[in-house]
């Protein structure tokens, strides 16, 4: 059986939380989240947008990615982070992983020193302990991908982030995973239009998937693949969806980009 991306992946961040465990408590990690007063409600910004009929902006944070390779080659992630606020992005999302997107956590609690906005930690969440990791380090909401993770595990994770009282996006690509994230009521549902085990992207699985999804009753998100601001206009017409999460389309021209005008 040929391994997938997401298989990959998964492996990887498996071995480094096991190494990392021995060195780190889920006490330790309290600590930190007891001093930090940086948190801000993810899910409240968005929702703010949407009862105002407002688009909102998730802007990404990251220096590669396995279907793009490497996206920026001087990465400032704090500079990028600026930048999206300047242009009135709504959150931000910051890829966290080492091994596939170059991504550190560090970089949120970074980020969160110069910027006031929501942050979603992007990241393989596969384990309750990295809810901890993250909100430890600034983060505001974590990532759920349904196709990573059996439901018990979803569920765990899910928990424990809202006792943490962090928002969580749980992410879907697949009609069967969409009926799965139904479930998780308090939860923002994110629509990949990228296949993670392929890598291959579909804008229609957008339109394809809103069927299923359209009375739930968090946010949902348009995530991956769009490119111009028309394309975002469309989805926003034809659908429930007013949040759209964008990274390389963004990263590739950060300055003076046409999408930052839908705000």
């Amino acid at each position: 059986m040929v391994e997938n991306t997401l298989d990959k992946i998964i492996k990887k961040k498996e071995q480094r939380l096991k190494d990392l465990k021995k060195s780190v408590s889920v006490d330790d990690l309290q600590k930190k989240i007891n001093e930090n007063k940086s948190f801000i409600n993810f899910k409240e910004k968005v929702e703010f947008n949407i009862a105002n009929n407002k688009v909102s902006l998730i802007a990404e944070i990251k220096k590669a990615s396995p279907s793009a390779g490497l996206i920026i080659k001087d990465y400032n992630p704090i500079d990028i982070a600026k930048k999206y606020n300047e242009n009135k992005a709504t959150c931000l999302s910051v890829l966290t992983e080492e091994d596939f997107f170059l991504g550190n956590l560090i970089h949120i609690s970074k980020i969160k020193e110069k910027v006031k906005l929501p942050i979603l930690c992007k990241d393989f969440f596969i384990d309750p302990f990295q809810v901890y990791l993250a909100k430890s380090h600034g983060a505001d909401a974590i990532l759920i991908i349904i196709a990573g993770l059996t439901d018990k595990m979803a569920d765990d994770i899910y928990n424990e982030a809202l006792k943490l009282n962090m928002s969580v996006i749980v992410e879907v690509h697949t009609r069967e995973e969409a009926l799965k994230a139904l479930r998780f009521k308090n939860a923002l549902i994110g629509i990949n239009n990228r296949n993670l085990k392929t890598l291959e992207t579909n804008i229609s699985t957008t339109y394809d998937i809103h069927e299923i999804v359209k009375n739930h009753s968090g946010p949902l998100i348009s995530e991956s693949g769009l490119k111009t601001k028309d394309e975002i206009l469309e989805i926003k017409n034809r659908t429930k969806i007013k949040t759209f999460l964008i990274g390389e389309s963004l990263l590739k021209k950060l300055d003076q980009n046409s999408i930052f005008t839908i705000l």
